[in-house]
């Protein structure tokens, strides 16, 4: 948390400048107290490291209104309507239940991958309905992150976006790309975790086994599992997500709650079947 000197007051000043708005902010410390606060912002200060995805929960019950915005400590909102005009795609749809802007790197301009929330992302400026999201940069309808029942917390890291966009899918409502909104992140590598080969391979297994129905399961792990040694190279990283693959399918992914078949259908016409 206290680890960005530089972007955190940032990311701050970009968010309290925001126009058309009110706002409620809350700085979640995750096992800290959070430094370089500024005066009248709430902060919470979490005893141990609960988790991104628990922070945010805890974080999002200390604050109101009708949308909540997940923002990362070293993102920055480089205009100062960027927050009015992402709520402003919520009154233009009402079953839209989150939003999705385009992020990209401040320096280079250029929009990772993984931060385009579709298959097909090698066009990252071309908008539309999406069955994912970036979890580090994302706005969503409040009651519908109620219904869904907010983020995984026990996740940790890694994949909880894919598990709450399918929960806000089966309630019958949608996600957005709006690339034409811009929120700037540095393009920094998520490898750069220690964690990460183990808690992506785990969280994989989790959201298959938590959310897919029963005939899903295998297809969607045998897709990643392909999908993960044509891609991974490094001896060592396949050997720790390999351990991760067993952990998750060891169990300790918290209760099944199968999407519903019209689910899968309907983020299969989206672009995306939920075996990948």
């Amino acid at each position: 948390m206290n680890d960005r000197p530089e972007d955190f007051p940032r990311a701050m000043e970009s968010l309290r400048v925001q126009t058309g708005i009110d706002l409620d902010v809350v700085v979640v410390g995750n096992g800290c107290v959070a430094e370089q606060v500024p005066a009248g912002v709430r902060t919470l200060a979490l005893r141990e490291n609960v988790g991104i995805p628990e922070g945010r929960n805890i974080g999002a019950t200390e604050v109101k209104g009708d949308y909540l915005f997940f923002f990362d400590n070293d993102a920055r909102l480089p205009d100062k309507d960027t927050l009015a005009r992402l709520v402003a795609e919520f009154s233009h749809d009402p079953h839209l239940a989150y939003a999705q802007p385009r992020i990209c790197d401040p320096v280079t301009g250029v929009t990772l991958r993984r931060w385009v929330p579709r298959l097909r992302a090698s066009e990252p400026t071309r908008p539309g309905v999406v069955t994912v999201m970036a979890e580090g940069v994302v706005m969503i309808r409040r009651d519908a992150y109620d219904r869904a029942g907010g983020w995984p917390g026990h996740f940790f890291l890694f994949h909880e976006g894919v598990e709450l966009a399918w929960r806000l899918w089966d309630l019958g409502t949608h996600g957005r790309y709006v690339p034409d909104i811009v929120v700037h992140h540095p393009a920094t590598d998520p490898a750069r975790h220690d964690t990460f080969y183990r808690l992506n391979a785990r969280n994989r297994v989790w959201v298959a086994r938590r959310n897919l129905p029963s005939p899903l399961v295998p297809f969607n792990l045998a897709t990643w599992i392909l999908i993960t040694l044509w891609r991974v190279r490094d001896r060592e990283a396949l050997r720790v997500t390999l351990a991760g693959l067993r952990e998750g399918l060891a169990g300790g992914e918290a209760g099944r709650q199968p999407l519903a078949w019209k689910t899968v259908w309907r983020l299969t016409r989206a672009g995306r079947p939920p075996i990948f």
